[in-house]
């Protein structure tokens, strides 16, 4: 318990420092958002500076390895794709700043890079033996071998691009991550897994509380690319290393709903040329319907939290 006090407290206020600091260097450095003129509700978002996610990622990492130092292999991968995927999301974001539109990285490149890290990440799984798989709800547990590798790749692929397409209002991947990291910290511990996945967990939820405080509607300061990539790695290979990879689509179910929305919309209107949604990902379909940002950012929490605790009511 004073372990993981510790890092949700100290990542806290390492995120809230941060953020203090990092929020008027990224606007001295016109680093603003650059807003979709198609989201009518975003016009008034101009100016906002993105890339804070360079605040959170950062805090949780260096309190997690302060908590956890070299000897944990599983966290220090899990830490090394996590901030992997930081680095193209920041690469992305500067893009987008540069040429002044919402055109950074070309879809294709950012594939490429989630793919080759994903088959890296699949393969360490493999040689370090972390193929096991445990089925929610049960004690029920198999290993998959050299299955485990597409089952890695399907997972951090499916995985970042949720998250990344649930990043489009204001506190929505922020306070849906925050959970998730929660329960899959407190699972992971109950499981009786000790080391440094937990610890990372709980670092990342401490350090997106204090984020928090700047990204609820209406925000100081977006993620961006830089954080919502970099959550989605770290969420993917916390459950894939703790053989929790099933939890995702449960306690994730919210990142899960915002992908399927997409490809249901850009599959019926091939077939159609009419929509389902009057927008995808879904969270802007319920704000077209007259619904604020933070009533959706709540409503969406209040499920992954809802989730999350069924998830850990076997173990009470």
């Amino acid at each position: 318990m004073r372990n993981i006090l510790f890092c949700l407290l100290a990542s806290f206020l390492v995120s809230f420092l941060l953020c203090v600091l990092l929020i008027p260097l990224l606007k001295r450095l016109g680093a603003e958002q650059n807003i979709l003129h198609y989201v009518k509700e975003h016009k008034n978002k101009g100016g906002t500076p993105t890339m804070g996610g360079l605040a959170f990622i950062l805090a949780a990492s260096v309190v997690a390895f302060a908590a956890n130092g070299t000897a944990d292999k599983p966290f220090l991968v899990t830490l090394a794709v996590g901030i992997g995927y930081l680095a193209v999301g920041f690469l992305d974001d500067f893009l987008k700043k540069a040429r002044g539109n919402n055109l950074g990285l070309r879809p294709y490149q950012k594939i490429i890079f989630q793919f080759a890290v994903a088959v890296m990440a699949g393969i360490y799984c493999c040689l370090e033996g972390l193929t096991v798989v445990k089925i929610p709800y049960t004690s029920v547990e198999f290993d998959l071998g050299w299955g485990m590798l597409p089952l890695a790749v399907l997972v951090l692929v499916a995985t970042v691009n949720s998250v990344n397409l649930t990043d489009g209002l204001d506190g929505l991947a922020g306070s849906v991550s925050a959970v998730f990291f929660a329960v899959v910290g407190g699972l992971v511990l109950l499981q009786e897994q000790d080391g440094g996945i937990p610890n990372l967990c709980f670092c990342l939820t401490g350090a997106l509380l204090a984020f928090l405080v700047f990204n609820v509607n209406r925000a100081s300061v977006f993620m961006g690319d830089t954080g919502s990539l970099s959550l989605g790695g770290f969420a993917a290979c916390a459950a894939l290393f703790s053989g929790n990879a099933l939890v995702i689509p449960i306690v994730g179910v919210m990142f899960v709903l915002s992908s399927i929305s997409v490809i249901i919309q850009v599959i019926y209107y091939k077939k159609t040329g009419k929509r389902i949604f009057l927008m995808a990902p879904i969270h802007h379909h319920f704000q077209e319907k007259g619904h604020s940002e933070g009533k959706i950012a709540y409503v969406y929490s209040v499920i992954t939290v809802i989730l999350g605790i069924s998830l850990l009511l076997p173990f009470v």
